[in-house]
């Protein structure tokens, strides 16, 4: 009987060299000029421009009309979006989300790991308007943000690394000027409190007027799979520990981990 084996499948080079392109966008937390994506899929400015037009048309690539930097396109979060409704963990926080956004009254967000840092997969709007403009896909900051935060705290050390570098962090700063030096130390007390509370918070970061409490969703074994994250005007929120928001938060996220340990319960929520 003759052996079978496994023969290398030709495929289409300029498909491949669009593909090089897209992974170069999607490595980049801002919106990337021609020429970076020229030099990352060993192109010509004047070939990796063709290339950009049609993927332009076909909604996978958006450039800016007054910067003309490119940024991933409608398509590209569509197909983003696709995956991530079809990890379980989505499935059953999504099941959650306007439920919590109601009975709190503030907008909540279901973040995930991105290449570029937590983003957001789904977004609730609640009854009180925000000066931010928070949407899916928005990537959140590891440094100012209650999101980050507990992504920081809760994260695979290898994929926390990985954020960090996409977004272009060495060590933490803590603190919205850009002039504040890194304070590694209390950075670390800032993890090291998330951790043990269970959540995080922040407080008219990283914008002036607002506010949120975020907690991890683990899974059994302790891995972070999500963020849910309640985001609200700062002089209305109420950010207590201990506060109603917080217990709603924590009940949640306890609901969404023991509905992961007993998969077949997922529809019956």
């Amino acid at each position: 009987m003759k052996e079978v084996t496994d023969k290398p499948q030709r495929g289409i080079q300029s498909v491949e060299v669009a593909g090089r392109i897209l992974e170069a966008l999607a490595s980049r937390r801002e919106p990337v000029a021609l020429s970076e994506l020229a030099s990352a899929a060993a192109l010509s400015t004047a070939q990796a421009h063709t290339y950009l037009v049609s993927l332009t048309r076909l909604g996978l690539v958006k450039r800016d009309a007054l910067t003309g930097y490119y940024e991933p396109g409608p398509l590209s979060l569509r197909l983003g979006l696709m995956f991530v409704e079809q990890q379980e963990a989505y499935r059953v926080a999504a099941s959650h989300a306007a439920g919590l956004a109601e009975r709190v009254g503030y907008s909540v967000a279901v973040c995930v790991a991105g290449a570029q840092g937590p983003t957001i997969v789904r977004y609730e709007r609640g009854g009180y308007p925000l000066h931010v403009n928070l949407r899916v896909g928005t990537v959140m900051s590891l440094q100012t943000t209650s999101t980050g935060r507990v992504f920081s705290a809760f994260l695979d050390p290898a994929q926390l690394s990985a954020m960090m570098q996409g977004q272009g962090i060495d060590r933490p700063r803590i603190g919205t000027d850009e002039s504040d030096a890194p304070d590694h130390a209390v950075w670390q007390a800032n993890i090291e409190d998330t951790r043990e509370r269970g959540m995080a918070r922040s407080v008219d970061m990283p914008s002036p007027g607002i506010s949120s409490l975020s907690v991890p969703v683990l899974d059994a074994d302790g891995r972070l799979q999500l963020a849910l994250t309640v985001i609200g005007p700062s002089g209305a929120m109420d950010v207590a520990w201990t506060g109603d928001i917080a217990r709603e938060l924590r009940d949640v996220a306890r609901r969404i981990t023991e509905a992961l340990t007993q998969p077949s319960s997922i529809h019956a929520l």
